[in-house]
């Protein structure tokens, strides 16, 4: 199965297996889960979200500041 990560400007297909997780995809890109918010095909998900063959995968960096 194969799912399109957008990361930024990079976007790149992704083989995964069944029962694959955001968080799954974000550990095996080396992405920290606590500086990110995950959307699959446009909705915004959980680091648990089960991912599908042909989802694409948005990752967008959160900026903290004070």
């Amino acid at each position: 199965m194969k799912i399109k990560l957008v990361n930024k400007s990079d976007e790149k297909q992704v083989e995964i297996d069944d029962n694959t997780t955001v968080i799954d995809v974000l550990k095996q890109e080396e992405i920290p889960i606590e500086t990110v918010v995950t959307k699959v095909n446009g909705i915004t998900v959980t680091e648990d979200e089960k991912l599908n063959d042909n989802d694409e995968l948005e990752v967008i960096k959160v900026i903290y500041g004070g």
